[in-house]
């Protein structure tokens, strides 16, 4: 009995989807680390995503080192992560002053170890209408959203390079992908932050060493109340709180943690967290003038510029009944599970 040339054509295709399940299967395995026994160093690890990470390779039995400005937060983020079984090295440090990195660096190589993976996860945000965004706005969170990735990469790489090994992890942003109104700044750090990442993982492969570039959409890491609003800082805080405790918008910090400890694993290069994330980059994509326009009619629905005007306020000084009500339950709670309060 003769096969069809249409059946013919669906056996190849499914053939071929077996062998290239079968190629990617075996790719993984041949790139998947055990972070049993590896240090991980994790900027920005004493709340918020930082910490949740480090709680995630606590568990899979990595030696931890973090490192924050804050030692009062350091010291009840260690105590949280040694409840994981956790081996953690804290130590405070500015991230935007480029000899304290590299000190940081080489205390954990003496403390603990090679650095095995480093996550560049510290990072600011800043929420502004642009009539309030200053040249020095931008220049302070290029230092910490750029900078300070570029400069602890900087301090690994000579002894990743040495053995041949390595893991790269960078927490860019949606933002990185496509710039929301209102958060210019931050945008342009990620965007710097994302092509840096994406050209450096091009040049580490042949040395062994894999980068991953990271860009979730909204988490509920409960990270809005630290965050800075200039202008009408209360209703800017208002739809920043607000969407980030959205269930369809916003992602659990968790689930984008165990994500983001996976990509890892297997080295992948990209990893866009969040459906509407994904959906907005790839939309972008092949149609930026499309989403250019939606940005646009989406900025007018925004607070204009007045309030505090070029002042910042923090989150948490900015706080409203808006901002205290079921609608950011889920944000409330997450700032309280990761550290957010200072009490």
């Amino acid at each position: 009995m003769s096969v069809s040339n249409n059946n013919r054509t669906w056996l190849w295709g499914l053939a071929g989807l077996g062998v290239a399940l079968t190629v990617r299967t075996l790719f993984n395995q041949w790139r998947e680390i055990d972070f049993q026994g590896k240090t991980v160093v994790i900027t920005g690890g004493s709340r918020g995503l930082g910490l949740v990470l480090a709680r995630e390779f606590a568990q899979e039995g990595a030696n931890l080192a973090i490192c924050a400005r804050d030692e009062d937060e350091l010291e009840r983020a260690k105590a949280d992560l040694e409840l994981n079984g956790g081996r953690v090295f804290t130590y405070a440090c500015d991230m935007t002053d480029k000899e304290q990195v590299t000190a940081f660096i080489q205390a954990v190589q003496q403390e603990i170890g090679p650095v095995d993976v480093l996550v560049n996860n510290a990072g600011t945000i800043l929420v502004t209408p642009i009539e309030h965004a200053t040249e020095a706005d931008f220049r302070e969170v290029m230092e910490i959203n750029f900078w300070a990735a570029f400069h602890s990469i900087q301090a690994v790489l000579p002894q990743m390079r040495e053995r041949k090994a390595g893991r790269i992890v960078n927490i860019a942003s949606f933002g990185g992908k496509v710039s929301f109104p209102h958060l210019l700044p931050y945008s342009t750090s990620k965007f710097a932050l994302v092509g840096y990442s994406e050209g450096l993982r091009t040049e580490l492969l042949k040395a062994g060493i894999y980068v991953t570039t990271v860009c979730p959409g909204l988490m509920r890491t409960g990270s809005p109340r630290n965050a800075f609003f200039k202008g009408q800082n209360e209703k800017e805080y208002a739809w920043f709180k607000i969407g980030d405790s959205l269930p369809i918008l916003s992602k659990s910090a968790v689930e984008s943690a165990r994500q983001i400890l996976e990509a890892c694993r297997y080295g992948r290069a990209e990893l866009i967290i969040s459906l509407p994330a994904k959906v907005a980059a790839a939309v972008h994509g092949f149609a930026p003038g499309l989403t250019a326009e939606v940005l646009s009619v989406i900025n007018t629905l925004l607070p204009g510029p007045g309030g505090i005007g070029e002042q910042r306020a923090l989150g948490k000084d900015s706080e409203t009944s808006a901002t205290r009500s079921v609608f950011t339950t889920w944000t409330d709670d997450a700032a309280e599970a990761n550290n957010q309060y200072t009490w």
